[in-house]
């Protein structure tokens, strides 16, 4: 996958590497183009040759023909969804004529992609010629429609069927999409999952129109892709680029949200200053290595530090340990120091498996591989498993056939609570990375509950070591040393953890490698009127006023989250936590009316996203220049110009033109500087007066405040002297240049309100109660901690168990089952059965004319089931997914998923959805073998 460009800004093609699969004018390479078509012509011409030559006999070809004309007809909607006819056209020239390839351009030019396609097909299905359709399944192979393809030459749409509901979501967040991605960072990471074409088109509509145009384009394309991955392909692309979007795009239903977090010992390319951002909470712990989040190299020196070695000594002696040492000090390379010795330590005949755990994707992909390159070198196999690989994967044999496995949490939760891994005693080593995650429902206690239970149990089987990875285990709301050994204790008992490594004996070593900068915190003044502010502000509020309206009107209807509009502070990370909030809400509003729904909801994306817009602006100004402020917004108004500008867009763009003459001559005036600016050019003045060879990272809250910075450093007289660039984590630093924790680094902490100071300096001082209380630890004998360990353990399982006890009074009430898709009625609570406690099964003949059924693609069989076929709604223009139909023991039975329901109060019409049985608290009955011979 071709990796994020870090560094400089540089025009487009310039910093975007271009993937092999782009179609070669996206370089402006025109000759090279027309040569290329005129070359696939001539191979089409060819194709065809051979393809009518295949059929000996005429009546065949013929009859074959008729039924593929009779399918192509009953599946033309999914064709006419997925296919850009234009983009095959050149393939299918020996069965169009010249004028039905023109009016199939003109149709897509004039009405539209859909359209078009439409009017190919009717051409298509009006051919008589021998041969045609074959050439056009080798058309859809040759232009890369591999998903189509499969599908009409198996007839078995189910697959492409199965992206509808993103289809429909990526529809609801496409106003949200257009304002938040950038096409042009993207596109490298998806285009797999797009035709070439398309993306020479998306190149071109950022070109000449703009990027919110080109995001359109992006979304227009997606939602015709035939690439059964391209949901998770888009989310990995949005998490590698750190992208807000990736909050709303969900593909996991039982992924969980993390903290981002920084990785290790990277090589980052650096200028003489260079601008950071990162999403943080509001106040961050600036008391942490200042350095920007880096990725733990392949070309790590492979002779281990002292420290490294100190660090790693425990978990070598077979402990389960903590790690806890700074940022940058090479946690990963002592993990693989670690894993290989476990797995080398092994008599002749006997096997060790390792397991890492990595909670972001991004970190999950680079320790993959991290991992294959150091242990595949020394024989031994590794393998990785995420949200976005784990479908059609089977897990057994991944754990079977490989000695380590990279995993994010989430795959081995559900692998354990439905049976595919056994126990973890399938492991003999668990690492986890950010190990201070371990708490409250967080995957990493979710595994460890499963540990705990084994531990506490009856069981003889032995289990894994365990060892976990931090940079601070934290103590949470511990206000004294003791609350806090109290709080790490408990974060020791949920690993299993009697010892925690630390740094002691060579601590200068440690401080040549990663030094703690000096810290400073100097307050600044405020503007003492910002008319800037006032008059977005007002905008927002009238923006707000509009997005409640819609609610207003609909009466007892309404999203709690647009209901606690008021009392948000404009211009903070705060009020860009709520508009996450609304835009969450809106997934999942429903109305009956769905045209009603998707109005409502486009509507309510637009309003956030221009707040969104308002709150980076209000943001920008408070911490820059006012002009860089409105040029942010100027430029964003120009881009919704250029895009779909609907009525909507055009009332809140008519309403901030009103304000602009006024934005502008205030943000010209020069009593309107901003005072943190004078007093950051001061200190940079300062620091490079006093050594030239400085290097600096300014850390800021957003990206667009990155951009702003780095205009005014560009356009100060004062400082040219500084050539800045731009980090977003994810690119390469050499570890000669200086950098937040080279020694003699300072710490500047800028601010115009009192008590960030103050918030810093308590967080300074729980680091140090931390610090104590981990030496204080360090000295409690060995038995002592364990026991303490042990008692927290049993605590918090009888806790746990009696918790898992109460369960929700089932609702006696019979209930519908509508079809999620078209909304048609399905079956009633009291006909659905329960076998082995986790399949539902409906009874009776009546649900039988309410699905159709197709063979699975995939039949298996797995205990006492035979999974035999897929089931439909039977309505017409429906076909949405219901489940499987599967033989059980001697019964034939269909067994139905929830999450494709809703579920219909009979008495009042209230409608529910759910995503797991679990949650849906109906009265359920067991499956019984004498009610179904009866």
């Amino acid at each position: 996958m071709p990796q994020p460009v870090a560094g400089c800004s540089f025009d487009f093609l310039s910093a975007l590497e271009i993937p092999k699969r782009l179609h070669p004018s996206a370089l402006g390479l025109s000759s090279l183009v027309r040569r290329s078509v005129s070359a696939r012509r001539h191979q089409a011409f060819k194709r065809v040759g051979r393809g009518r030559s295949r059929d000996p006999t005429g009546s065949q070809a013929a009859s074959m023909s008729a039924e593929d004309r009779r399918n192509l007809h009953a599946f033309r909607d999914y064709v006419t969804k997925t296919l850009d006819p234009t983009c095959i056209l050149s393939y299918m020239a020996p069965w169009f004529k010249d004028d039905e390839v023109q009016h199939i351009q003109a149709e897509k030019n004039n009405k539209g992609t859909m359209e078009a396609a439409s009017l190919f097909l009717k051409f298509l299905l009006e051919l008589q010629e021998e041969g045609w359709f074959r050439g056009f399944l080798d058309a859809l192979v040759h232009a890369g429609y591999s998903g189509l393809h499969e599908a009409i030459e198996t007839w078995d749409f189910q697959k492409i069927e199965s992206l509808e509901e993103y289809r429909i979501l990526l529809k609801r967040l496409q106003p949200e999409f257009k304002t938040t991605v950038n096409p042009k960072d993207i596109l490298p990471k998806i285009s797999e999952c797009l035709i070439s074409q398309e993306c020479e088109e998306i190149i071109q509509v950022c070109s000449n129109k703009g990027l919110m145009a080109g995001a359109e384009k992006m979304v227009e394309c997606l939602l015709r892709s035939d690439k059964e991955n391209w949901p998770k392909t888009l989310k990995l692309a949005l998490e590698m680029d750190e992208n807000k979007f990736s909050q709303l795009w969900i593909v996991d239903k039982d992924a969980k949200n993390a903290e981002s977090k920084v990785l290790e010992d990277d090589e980052i390319e650096t200028s003489d200053i260079q601008i950071f951002y990162k999403e943080e909470p509001e106040c961050q712990n600036l008391s942490q290595n200042l350095s920007p989040p880096s990725a733990s190299p392949t070309c790590t020196p492979l002779k281990p530090r002292n420290y490294q070695l100190e660090l790693a000594l425990p978990a070598k002696e077979g402990e389960n340990t903590i790690i806890c040492a700074p940022t940058g000090c090479g946690k990963t390379f002592i993990s693989l120091l670690i894993c290989e010795h476990h797995l080398k330590k092994f008599p002749q005949g006997q096997k060790g498996k390792v397991v890492f755990f990595a909670i972001q994707l991004p970190v999950y992909e680079q320790q993959k591989s991290v991992f294959s390159e150091y242990f595949e070198k020394l024989g031994y196999k590794v393998a990785g498993v995420s949200g976005a690989t784990s479908e059609n994967i089977l897990m057994e044999q991944i754990v079977e056939n490989n000695d380590i496995i990279i995993l994010t949490p989430q795959i081995l939760v559900n692998n354990l609570r439905n049976g595919t891994i056994p126990s973890l005693s399938v492991f003999t080593l668990m690492i986890f990375d950010e190990c201070h995650n371990t708490g409250k429902h967080h995957p990493y206690n979710m595994i460890m509950f499963n540990y705990l239970d084994q531990k506490l149990g009856d069981s003889s089987d032995p289990l894994p070591q365990v060892i976990g990875l931090t940079a601070s285990v934290g103590i949470g709301d511990a206000k004294t040393t003791m609350e806090a050994i109290e709080y790490i204790c408990k974060l020791c008992a949920s690993l299993d953890t009697s010892v925690i490594a630390t740094v002691k004996d060579n601590l200068e070593e440690l401080e040549e490698i990663v030094y703690k900068p000096q810290k400073f915190f100097r307050k600044v003044e405020s503007r003492t009127t910002d008319r800037f502010k006032c008059i977005i502000s007002q905008l927002m509020r009238e923006t707000e006023s509009l997005a409640k309206n819609i609610f207003d009107k609909l009466g007892t209807v309404t999203l709690e989250s647009v209901s606690q509009i008021q009392n948000r502070n404009f211009g903070t990370q705060k009020y860009e936590q709520w508009i996450v909030s609304v835009q969450k809400a809106c997934m999942v509003f429903q109305l009956p009316d769905k045209d009603e729904e998707s109005r409502i909801c486009k509507a309510l994306y637009l309003y956030t996203s221009h707040l969104r817009k308002y709150n980076d602006a209000l943001i920008i100004n408070e911490h820059a220049r006012m002009k860089d402020a409105l040029d942010y917004l100027k430029d964003f108004f120009t881009d919704v110009r250029a895009a779909g500008f609907d009525e909507t867009e055009q009332h809140l763009t008519q309403r901030f033109e009103e304000k602009l003459k006024e934005l502008e001559s205030v943000s010209m005036d020069p009593s309107n500087e901003n005072p943190k600016l004078q007093d950051l050019s001061f200190i940079l003045q300062e620091e490079y007066h006093l050594n030239p060879e400085s290097r600096t990272i300014l850390f800021v809250k957003t990206r667009a405040l990155v951009d702003a910075l780095k205009k005014w450093i560009e356009e100060n007289s004062e400082l040219s002297f500084l050539k800045p660039g731009i980090l977003t984590g994810r690119g390469k630093t050499n570890h000669n240049t200086g950098r937040g924790r080279a020694r003699g680094s300072k710490c500047f902490l800028l601010t115009s309100n009192a008590d960030v100071i103050e918030k810093e300096k308590i967080n300074i001082y729980k680091e140090n109660m931390m610090n104590d209380s981990i030496l204080r630890l360090q000295t409690w004998d060995k038995a002592v901690f364990k026991e303490k360990v042990l008692q927290i353990q049993i605590q918090e399982k009888l806790i746990r168990d009696s918790q898992g006890k109460v369960e929700p009074v089932p609702d006696k009430e019979n209930k519908k089952l509508l079809c999620r898709k078209c909304k048609g009625f399905a079956c009633y609570t009291a006909d659905i059965r329960v076998v082995e406690d986790c399949h539902y099964a409906v009874v009776g003949d009546a649900f039988k004319k309410c699905y159709v059924s197709k063979l699975h693609p995939k039949p298996k069989t797995f205990g006492h089931f035979e999974k035999r076929a897929k089931i439909f709604c039977a309505r017409q223009n429906c076909s949405h997914d219901w489940g499987i139909h599967v033989k059980y023991k001697t019964f034939e039975i269909p067994v139905i998923k929830i999450e494709s329901f809703v579920v219909e109060d009979i008495t009042t019409g209230a409608q529910k959805l759910y995503a797991k049985w679990k949650d849906f608290p109906f009265e359920k009955r067991s499956f019984d073998a004498t009610e179904m011979s009866e």
